[in-house]
């Protein structure tokens, strides 16, 4: 808990049980005012004394509190003066003391099961499959952080009638040395050229219907094919995640459920949750959803007994507390029935369904189908290029400006995503993106460099740190905003979300600039001097590691 949030309620607790009262809250007002306030309104009537009574009663229980400095009494609210002194050297001593662990919890004990990326075997790593990437891979990090232990897993879709067509197009038109050239680039020009001949072909449908059954059915031919396509697939989606640093603890897909379903249809058939509908098995879950299909008239089984075998798998493989399913909005009623049927049965999961937004290119959304997408390696090298020219203008002697541009525009890319409320459309901006100035992931690299650099020639004295010095406002706010990094977590945990740490970073960044720009932090004055360094490397430790929570590395220089 954030020290300044242990004072409050400390001192709630403090004044309920002295003046035997309960609702008392403990505000933090704006900036420029006091550190805390207390409204008193209520406790007029409670307590049946005049205001300034009231006030003067709490005034008299808060002075026993060893962090209280003064109060006063404005407009109705008991305004609260604590001992900075004390409490910035308490604040900074933590994060001193636990550096990168700052924030972090090891008493969860909780395991997490985290499903996020899954991208569709035999096509190129997309835009699009970036979202589900990188939130996954930060609320992996963040549940860590907040002492869960998290199980990554990559559904992948390796299943599926759209294999049945990509067998058919690479029969017809495949040819074998341009694919073992470049497997997945060829692999994606058939799957598009096989829609584009189907506008003229209809036959070519069951063609692909007929070439899935085979395939289900075992046909050593077409599971040759099915295996060639997975494994050239994982090659170039592990050079994706390399770059990216994202990675997982399983890759099992849609294929590694195929002798899973049976139980699932067993157990709902035992429990009388199976109804017949016109030759169809499915799941009646309530009046506004529609009945959940599981097997269809032809006994072919579908998405939704797919899922349920994997809920239930993963349940008895790792007796998750709670499980999280990262994928679009679009899916919102696939998840609600998913967890709707799996309490019928009687699991009632911590099932959660953490949706967001498309990537959108141009206002549009991105389509493997037409061809009208984009790849995301060659958005990250256009990223990665943009940086370089950027870093060449700054500083053209700089070392290792290959790997510099490397972590400035993957950074960039992951940044502008998750800087954004997850449930929202994104658009792709390159531009925009890898500018070092505005809300951006070069912008929180920066300010970091800028701390390494006034750091390289000053050794930290703690003997000589003047503890008054973080009295004044200007250093107060930035002692309080780093005061704020557990609370942070926790939120962005409790929401899902990590865009809350993304905010807050651009926040405790833009108020060290400011204060750059206002205190000369390399003074001559020692005592000064090294309460500067101290405040500027407890900033630095916060931000370098929010950062990592967001999956985006940091850099010395630039």
């Amino acid at each position: 808990m954030a020290m300044i949030n242990q004072v409050k309620v400390e001192l709630k607790k403090l004044l309920e049980n002295k003046l035997n009262i309960s609702g008392i809250v403990v505000e933090t007002p704006k900036k420029g005012q006091s550190d805390l306030s207390i409204p008193l309104f209520g406790f007029v009537k409670l307590l049946g004394l005049p205001m300034m009574d009231v006030y003067h009663k709490f005034s008299d229980v808060i002075k026993d509190y060893p962090l209280y400095l003064k109060d006063e009494f404005v407009s109705g609210f008991l305004n609260i003066y604590l001992n900075r002194e004390i409490l910035a050297k308490n604040i900074l001593d933590e994060v001193h003391l636990k550096k990168s662990n700052y924030g972090s919890s090891d008493i969860n004990g909780k395991t997490v099961v985290i499903d996020y990326s899954s991208p569709n075997i035999a096509k190129s790593f997309s835009v699009g499959h970036l979202r589900s990437t990188v939130i996954g891979n930060s609320l992996k990090l963040i549940y860590e952080k907040n002492g869960y232990h998290v199980i990554g897993i990559n559904h992948l879709g390796d299943w599926g009638t759209q294999f049945g067509r990509m067998i058919v197009a690479y029969k017809k038109w495949g040819n074998e040395s341009l694919i073992e050239k470049n497997p997945i680039s060829e692999l994606q020009k058939l799957y598009v050229k096989f829609h584009d001949e189907l506008a003229n072909h209809p036959e070519l449908e069951q063609e692909g219907r007929d070439a899935f059954l085979k395939l289900e059915q075992g046909d050593p031919e077409y599971i040759k094919l099915w295996e060639f396509f997975r494994e050239q697939s994982l090659k170039e989606f592990m050079e994706m995640y390399d770059l990216l640093n994202v990675k997982f603890d399983s890759f099992n897909g849609e294929a590694f459920y195929n002798d899973k379903m049976d139980r699932v249809v067993k157990e709902l058939e035992d429990k009388n949750l199976i109804k017949e509908d016109e030759g169809a098995l499915v799941v009646f879950i309530g009046e506004n959803y529609p009945p959940v299909l599981i097997k269809r008239s032809d006994g072919a089984t579908l998405y939704a007994t797919r899922d349920l075998a994997a809920l239930l798998y993963r349940k008895d493989t790792y007796n998750f507390d709670k499980i999280l399913y990262v994928v679009g909005n679009e899916q919102k009623l696939h998840f609600e029935s998913l967890k709707k049927v799996s309490d019928l049965m009687g699991y009632n999961f911590d099932l959660v369904h953490v949706n967001f937004g498309l990537v959108l290119q141009d206002g549009k959304k991105m389509s493997t189908r037409t061809g009208k997408y984009t790849k995301l390696m060659d958005v990250i090298n256009e990223a990665i290029s943009n940086a370089k020219k950027a870093i060449e203008e700054k500083n053209p002697n700089l070392e290792n400006k290959e790997e510099v541009a490397k972590t400035v525009g993957v950074g960039a890319i992951i940044f502008n995503d998750l800087k954004n409320e997850r449930h929202l459309d994104v658009e792709y901006n390159l531009e925009q993106m890898v500018k070092f100035e505005g809300q951006t992931g070069p912008y929180l690299q920066y300010s970091i460099v800028r701390i390494f650099s006034m750091l390289k020639n000053v050794n930290l004295n703690f003997d000589l740190v003047n503890y008054q010095t973080y009295t004044n406002d200007v250093y107060f706010n930035l002692v309080q905003l780093i005061d704020q990094f557990p609370v942070v977590l926790e939120r962005a945990q409790n929401e899902n979300s990590p865009s809350v740490i993304a905010r807050y970073l651009l926040q405790l960044a833009q108020e060290f600039n400011s204060f750059y720009g206002k205190v000369r932090i390399l003074a001559d004055d020692q005592n000064l001097l090294q309460a500067n360094i101290y405040l500027v490397t407890a900033i630095q430790t916060v931000l370098i590691e929010g950062l990592r929570l967001l999956g985006i590395g940091y850099l010395e220089a630039m």
